[in-house]
């Protein structure tokens, strides 16, 4: 007897770590790791020091980097006058910077003609002589006659140095802050008013009989397979021509949530239509038997039991509303009051292409949402997405 439970739980165990089951588990760690990097790197990016990330990777954000910079030592208001010469003195760097200097230069083909210790003279006879943690004197026999001093070109090791600076910066300067709110109020929205809509539509088409419903259920799922390209200059057109009868305007926030309800109505009701068509019938013929009506059913019983369907579709239609770009530009002025998130990062990428500072902060600035609503929904994700798929 103990043989054949013993057999029995290898040939169990043995199905567990089947060839496709370790197959399917490194495919899924696969994706993961794929998706992961390039979000962590955009993360690292964003709190990194602006020269450093310009010429450098973030899997280098923990070791020390050499840089060249340029610096302008001081000019002659900051003279003094001491053993017979004119010096002036300062440090290159910021307060505490953590940089050292490893060589340096006077000419721009010379960065590293000098090192540290090292007295480099200019063209009019001065001297410059520096130290490794950027303190410098300039010293010449005649007076300084010149507001600006000269360039010093150096190579210096500079440690891994992160800040907050980007993110104040890209929220508070540019305008992703405000593009921020602006998306958010038209994300929330544009992602509730078709979640209700569709409820009450799915439920109909599911668990109501009237005459043509088959045939409003093909007009659904027809639609899906209309371009949203195709029908944004139309519908701009119909909403001007309501805008001026009414005296609205028709690039407003109302305007670009009736866009995005109505561009996602269909696909909501369909998912949300399989899931419901899931649910025994059985439960559905008792309520009314209890004499309870649509009203009822749909309030008690399928909306608790909806949950799940209901997150993954907000997850879904939330994230469209989110990331999109195209209805946005569309329905919406471009200007600082109406402005979205991704419509502004495109315009940053235009004026502020070479600043990958602001770039990245903004970029991880826009995903922030997302993952928060991904990963506070998760637990309902999967289970709304593949309920109504089988059913039994």
């Amino acid at each position: 007897m103990e043989f054949i439970q013993t057999q029995t739980g290898t040939k169990n165990l043995m199905k567990k770590f089947s060839l496709s089951s370790i197959f399917s588990q490194l495919l899924l760690l696969f994706f993961v790791i794929i998706w992961i990097i390039p979000t962590f790197g955009l993360f690292i990016s964003s709190l990194r020091d602006k020269d450093l990330l310009a010429i450098s990777g973030w899997w280098t954000s923990l070791t020390t980097t050499e840089v060249n910079e340029i610096y302008r030592m001081s000019g002659m208001e900051s003279q003094i006058e001491e053993d017979g010469f004119f010096k002036i003195k300062g440090n290159l760097f910021k307060e505490n910077s953590g940089k050292k200097i490893q060589s340096f230069g006077i000419t721009s083909k010379k960065i590293n003609e000098y090192n540290i210790g090292d007295v480099a003279i200019f063209k009019d006879k001065s001297e410059v002589f520096i130290d490794e943690d950027g303190n410098y004197e300039w010293r010449s026999k005649i007076e300084f006659k010149k507001k600006k001093g000269k360039r010093l070109f150096t190579t210096s090791l500079s440690p891994p140095a992160f800040t907050f600076e980007n993110y104040r910066e890209v929220l508070f300067k540019e305008g992703i802050g405000r593009a921020f709110v602006n998306t958010m109020a038209v994300a929330l929205p544009s992602t509730l008013i078709p979640l209700i809509i569709c409820s009450f539509f799915a439920y109909s088409l599911t668990w109501m009989k009237f005459y043509g419903r088959d045939t409003l259920l093909a007009i659904i799922i027809a639609s899906l397979v209309v371009p949203l390209q195709m029908s944004l200059i139309p519908i701009l057109t119909i909403y001007n021509d309501v805008g001026a009868l009414f005296g609205v305007a028709a690039k407003s926030y109302p305007g670009v949530w009736m866009a995005h309800t109505g561009f996602g109505l269909a696909s909501t009701t369909f998912l949300l239509r399989n899931f419901l068509k899931s649910l025994p019938n059985e439960m559905m013929e008792a309520a009314k038997v209890d004499g309870a009506s649509h009203y009822d059913i749909f309030l008690r019983i399928i909306i608790p039991l909806s949950i799940p369907a209901f997150a993954s579709i907000f997850i879904l239609q939330f994230l469209w509303c989110w990331n999109d770009l195209l209805v946005g530009l569309v329905f919406l002025d471009q200007v600082p009051s109406e402005i979205i998130l991704t419509a502004k990062l495109k315009e940053l990428l235009g004026s502020r292409g070479e600043n990958w500072e602001i770039l990245t902060t903004g970029a991880f600035v826009s995903m922030t949402v997302p993952l928060f609503i991904f990963f506070a929904l998760q637990r309902y994700f999967i289970r709304g997405l593949v309920a109504g798929s089988v059913k039994g």
